[in-house]
């Protein structure tokens, strides 16, 4: 399906982004309660402190409606490293190449503030292969496998992608 020429991205962050990110995460169904928490201490985080957080942010939006965000930042203690620490497109607009529009965005966000490379982790889940397949299209490449990190028979699985 092709991508609805009425999107737009932005990186400042509202307070309605905090029921936003916890809807979209929420609608994948891959993420337990504890992790969706997560997902929203990031948004609150980055509206209580700015950017001191270290916490950038992404948001598709379609007809003004977010569909999908990423957050992501530099890595402390580094000059060129950034992690990717989430992205995800709604339920009800995934499969239509949003999340590649968006992530692809984030990446040149990212490289404008400096970045040179960025990690991103996942779990070894079968429930993750999807997301494990996505990223090694989307360029990047598994650099490390932590096995029984999470728990048992839930390792964690790191990908690395060096900006051009």
């Amino acid at each position: 399906m092709k991508i609805n020429e009425n999107y737009k991205i932005r990186d400042t962050v509202k307070q309605s982004d905090i029921k936003e990110i916890e809807s979209i995460v929420r609608s994948t169904g891959f993420f337990p309660e504890e992790e969706i928490k997560i997902a929203v201490e990031l948004i609150e985080e980055r509206l209580n402190k700015g950017l001191e957080s270290g916490y950038l942010f992404n948001f598709l939006e379609i007809d003004n409606e977010v569909a999908g965000y990423s957050c992501f930042g530099p890595i402390p203690l580094t000059n060129i490293s950034y992690d990717l620490y989430w992205i995800a497109v709604h339920n009800k607009y995934r499969g239509k190449g949003y999340g590649s529009c968006l992530l692809k965005y984030s990446e040149e966000y990212m490289k404008k503030q400096g970045a040179y490379q960025i990690y991103v982790e996942t779990s070894s889940k079968k429930q993750y292969k999807p997301t494990r397949r996505y990223y090694k299209k989307m360029g990047y490449k598994k650099i490390a496998h932590f096995k029984n990190f999470y728990n048992l028979h839930d390792g964690k699985v790191i990908y690395y992608k060096k900006l051009k």
